[in-house]
């Protein structure tokens, strides 16, 4: 059975310690024993470590080696427009088990009215939900979450490879969007921008197109937004991947 992974802060002279919830759970409910080996991260490199010392809100781990590295196939910047928090939270868990390096909250001109304003203070549970969702998929990594933004501060990506989901008819199938296998690198970065409930609007689109954004789509169905986004990265990831193994 895999190991369970936790993030710690810092890692000095070889030790570092879990506090706040994850220790109560690590204490309370995994029973955890010295002497049990666990894997932890730094956000940085994934490493063995052994339990030294238990608390009732502490544990401490000390460095046994470190652990080889799973590099994503691809740098993945998920521009989402905001939805109900539930099935945004949903987005957020799945995004993050997909591998994305960041995940941008955004408010389109058909987002829900006052999701934007309540979204600052949902970051911190987001960043909750990232940070749970990198363990449980042992990413070396978790993603950075940000606060929402306004939709022209995401047309601001740069990544030479950057998609945006369209429901209209005319957008080219993404997956023949894609670049030839060829041309694919573990050095490639990529950002996916994903409409509101509602769907793009005219001008949207025109600033999209604009900027540089290539418009795609996934299906001629009409996706939700949260399976859209799922969709769109498993074909971003996948691809990547499959050159990376090929």
């Amino acid at each position: 059975m895999a190991r369970r992974r936790f993030f710690v802060d810092t890692i000095r002279a070889g030790s570092a310690e879990l506090t706040g919830e994850e220790a109560r759970h690590l204490v309370r409910v995994l029973r955890v024993e010295r002497g049990q080996n666990f894997e932890i991260s730094d956000n940085s490199a994934p490493y063995l470590a052994e339990v030294t010392e238990i608390g009732r809100e502490r544990v401490v781990f000390r460095v046994i080696e470190p652990i080889e590295r799973r590099n994503a196939p691809l740098q993945v910047v998920l521009y989402a427009a905001l939805v109900k928090f539930d099935r945004f939270e949903w987005t957020v868990e799945k995004a993050t088990e997909l591998g994305v390096s960041s995940i941008v909250p955004f408010e389109a001109e058909r987002t829900e009215r006052g999701l934007a304003k309540a979204g600052v203070k949902r970051v911190e549970r987001w960043r909750r939900i990232a940070r749970e969702a990198s363990e449980q998929s042992r990413r070396d990594r978790m993603p950075e979450v940000l606060a929402p933004v306004a939709l022209a501060a995401c047309l601001k990506e740069t990544a030479p490879y950057r998609y945006l989901l369209d429901e209209e008819p005319g957008a080219r199938p993404m997956a023949a969007a894609l670049p030839d296998a060829a041309c694919r690198s573990a050095t490639d970065r990529a950002a996916l921008l994903i409409g509101p409930e509602g769907g793009w609007t005219s001008a949207e689109r025109q600033q999209a197109a604009a900027a540089g954004w290539m418009p795609v789509s996934l299906a001629p169905q009409i996706l939700r937004a949260e399976t859209a986004a799922l969709a769109g990265l498993s074909l971003l990831v996948g691809s990547w991947w499959a050159r990376a193994t090929g």
